[in-house]
């Protein structure tokens, strides 16, 4: 079993409300291979909500303390990023996933590269939250693109 993004399986979860569908991971979740989650929905975000980059560092920063998630206008909202990260891990655990695939640029899910905390679209290699922290608790964490890829 496999957990995926929801957005990745065409779930209309994303910040602004919308998805980012890949059809090979609709497939597998329509034939019961594979799990959606969302991460900032079950940290307790609705859609669509107020998009949110991480402000000096990445996820394993945020996880120690060293860095924040903060929404466009400022609201520090780590505190949520830090709660789904959690539930995700504890649902990939549930699950005994053998791989986690995350929707790439997320403050959460991002697992190479994130935006820059700056809001004007400029990226960095890092980890999103839950990337980091599900990556610390020995769970493979591909993009799509890996995905894909591996699939090959």
């Amino acid at each position: 079993m496999i957990v995926v993004s929801s957005c990745l399986a065409g779930l209309e979860v994303r910040y602004n409300g919308t998805h980012s569908l890949d059809k090979t991971i609709r497939q597998l979740v329509n034939e019961n291979k594979a799990v959606t989650i969302c991460p900032e929905l079950l940290g307790g975000f609705t859609t669509p909500r107020e998009p949110a980059e991480i402000i000096g560092g990445d996820g394993y920063d945020v996880l120690d303390g060293n860095a924040k998630v903060v929404e466009k206008s400022g609201r520090d909202v780590t505190e949520l990023y830090i709660k789904g990260a959690h539930a995700a891990l504890e649902k990939a655990r549930k699950l005994q996933a053998s791989a986690v695939v995350l929707k790439e640029n997320s403050p959460s899910c991002g697992s190479t590269m994130i935006y820059n905390g700056e809001f004007k679209g400029k990226k960095i290699v890092g980890n999103g939250v839950t990337s980091a922290l599900l990556k610390r608790n020995g769970i493979q964490v591909l993009n799509e693109e890996q995905f894909v890829e591996s699939m090959k």
